[in-house]
C-alpha cells in the first residue's frame, strides 16, 4: 500500500481500537505506526496488540511500527482528610513528609527527592497547572509555599515542577517492568516520559541494548534546555505538547515545537508532534478549523510524523480521525508553498561520506527528475540520511531486516520493503527497479537512483550511487 504523502501518522490504541478488524481499518485509513500507552495498558493487553499488529503486517506485506510509550514518574500529593480542600490566593500551604491526612494548611508530598531539590522561588503546579504555588522556605522535610493561583485541590492530584531538577531516574520500577515486557514482545520504538537529562536516555539504552530504538519525549523545561545533549543520545524526539503546556507558558509551546522540529531535522533524527492535534474528534466526526491548521503547521514544518492520542484510543470516531489527518497531510504536501519551506529549511550535509552521498543522490534525483530514490539499507542509517535531505522524489528503502523496516515506518517519506539482501551490484540495481515499479513509484522507461553501501550488508557504509533505467524486463518480472 503506497501512501500518497510523506508525513507519517501514529495512532494510539485503546478501547476504541482494540480488535484486529479496527486495526486493519486504521491502517487502511493511513496509520503507519501504532502507539501503546503503558499508562493504561497491561502487559497482557500490550502483547495482544503486538500479536494483532504482526498479523496485520502479514496480511498487507508491509512493515508496521510499534511504539510503546512508558508512563514515567507520576508525581502526586497525598490524601486529604475530607478528600479535598480550597486553597485561597495568598495563603500559606505546606508540603511535607508527614503521612497524616492533609487539610487546608498542609499535605503529604510522598517524594523526598522533590523536598530535597526544591529551592525558594521554585514553582509547583498542581492539578495540570490549575493551582500554582511558589516555594518560600525549603528543607529536606518540608516546603512552605505561597498560593499564587488558588482553587479546589483534591487527593492524589499531580505535581509539576518547571523550575526544579529532581534527582531521580525517568525510569520507575513500573517503567522497567513495562520496558522488559515490551522488548520481549518485539516492539520497535520505546518512548521515555518526563525525561530531564541525557542520562535518562543513556539509562534506557543500557536496557534496550539495540533491541528497540529510543524516543525522547520532550515535555519538561529541563529537557528543552538540554535538547542538544539529549538529541545526541536519543534515536528520535517527540514534541509532547500537553505537559509542555502545563510546565511552561502556553504561548511558548509553538516556538519550542518549531525549534525542536528543525533541530531534529538537522540531526537527521525523526521527530513526532503529539497531543490534542484533533482533540474535538474524540466526540465529533469532524475537527475544528483551528485543529486542521495545527496539524497542517506541523506538516509544513517538516515533522516526520503527527500523532493521534485519545482520538484513536478512546474516541467515537477513530477511523475518521486517521482519515482526516491523512487528507490534511496529502493536501499540505501538494501545496507549492510546502516544497519551498522544506527546501529553505534543508541543512547542509555533515562532513561524512554517508551525508555527502545522500545529498548528492537528492540533488541528482531532482536535477534529472528521477522517479525514486531507492536505498538498500541494513541498519536503516542510509534511509535516515536520505530522508534528512527531504528529496522531492519518493524514497524507497529496501532492507533484509524486518526490524529496520519497522523502525523506518516512522521516518518521513520512507516507503519500506523487506526483502532478501542483494547478491551483487547488478542484482541490487535490478531488484531496486522491479520493486519501485511493483509498488507504483516508477513506470517503464523512467529512471531511478540507487543508494547503497559496498560491500553489501555493511551497516553505515553508504558509499555508492547509481542511476538505472526501469526497463521492460523489470516490468515483466514485477
Amino acid at each position: 500500500m503506497r501512501r500518497l504523502r510523506r508525513t507519517k501518522i501514529v495512532a494510539t490504541l485503546g478501547p476504541s481500537s482494540s480488535d484486529r478488524a479496527m486495526l486493519g481499518r486504521l491502517f487502511e485509513a493511513g496509520a503507519d505506526v501504532f502507539r501503546v500507552n503503558m499508562s493504561h495498558t497491561s502487559h497482557e493487553a500490550m502483547r495482544d496488540y503486538v500479536a494483532m499488529i504482526r498479523a496485520l503486517e502479514q496480511s498487507y506485506d508491509r512493515p508496521v511500527g510499534i511504539l510503546v510509550d512508558l508512563q514515567g514518574p507520576k508525581l502526586r500529593v497525598g490524601n486529604f482528610a475530607n478528600d479535598a480542600v480550597m486553597l485561597e490566593k495568598g495563603a500559606t500551604f505546606v508540603l511535607d513528609d508527614d503521612q497524616a491526612p492533609g487539610d487546608a494548611d498542609r499535605v503529604l508530598l510522598p517524594h523526598p527527592e522533590i523536598l530535597m531539590a526544591l529551592e525558594p522561588g521554585h514553582r509547583l503546579l498542581l492539578d495540570d497547572g490549575k493551582i500554582r504555588l511558589v516555594a518560600v522556605e525549603t528543607s529536606a522535610k518540608r516546603t512552605v509555599t505561597r498560593v499564587e493561583v488558588g482553587g479546589r485541590l483534591s487527593s492524589r492530584k499531580g505535581v509539576s515542577l518547571p523550575d526544579t531538577m529532581v534527582g531521580f531516574s525517568a525510569l520507575t520500577a513500573k517503567d522497567r517492568s513495562d520496558l522488559e515486557a515490551a522488548l520481549d514482545a518485539g516492539i520497535d520504538w520505546v518512548a521515555l516520559s518526563f525525561i530531564q537529562r541525557p542520562d535518562d536516555i543513556a539509562e534506557a539504552k543500557k536496557i534496550t541494548r539495540g533491541r528497540a530504538a529510543v524516543m525522547a519525549k520532550i515535555e519538561k523545561p529541563q529537557a528543552v534546555h538540554q535538547l542538544a545533549e539529549i538529541m545526541d543520545f536519543a534515536d528520535a524526539l517527540m514534541v509532547a505538547r500537553g505537559d509542555l503546556g502545563v510546565e511552561m507558558p502556553l504561548e511558548k509551546v509553538p516556538g519550542v515545537q518549531k525549534h525542536m522540529t528543525r533541530a531534529a531535522r538537522r540531526a537527521g533524527k525523526p521527530v513526532v508532534v503529539a497531543t490534542q492535534m484533533l482533540e474535538s474528534m474524540i466526540s465529533n466526526p469532524v475537527p475544528t478549523r483551528a485543529e486542521v491548521s495545527d496539524v497542517a503547521t506541523a506538516i509544513f514544518e517538516g515533522a516526520d510524523a503527527v500523532m493521534l492520542s485519545a482520538e484513536s484510543a478512546a474516541g467515537q470516531y477513530p477511523v475518521e480521525a486517521v482519515t482526516t489527518m491523512n487528507r490534511i497531510a496529502e493536501e499540505v504536501e501538494t501545496d507549492p508553498i510546502y516544497g519551498s519551506i522544506i527546501q529553505a529549511q534543508r541543512a547542509e550535509p555533515e562532513a561524512t561520506g554517508a551525508d555527502a552521498i545522500a545529498a548528492a543522490a537528492r540533488q541528482i534525483a531532482e536535477t534529472l527528475d528521477l522517479s525514486a530514490v531507492v536505498c538498500w539499507t541494513s541498519s536503516g542509517a542510509t534511509g535516515l540520511r536520505v530522508a534528512r535531505e527531504r528529496p522531492s522524489s519518493p524514497i524507497v528503502a529496501i532492507s533484509p531486516n524486518v526490524a529496520t523496516g519497522r523502525k523506518l515506518s516512522l521516518v518521513w517519506g520512507v516507503h519500506c520493503i523487506v526483502a532478501a539482501d542483494a547478491k551483487d551490484q547488478e542484482d541490487m540495481v535490478d531488484r531496486a527497479s522491479r520493486f519501485s515499479f511493483r509498488d507504483g513509484f516508477s513506470k517503464a522507461g523512467q529512471r531511478i537512483i540507487v543508494v547503497a553501501g559496498v560491500p553489501l550488508g555493511t551497516p553505515g557504509a553508504t558509499n555508492m550511487v547509481r542511476i538505472a533505467f526501469v526497463g521492460a524486463d523489470s516490468v515483466e518480472e514485477a
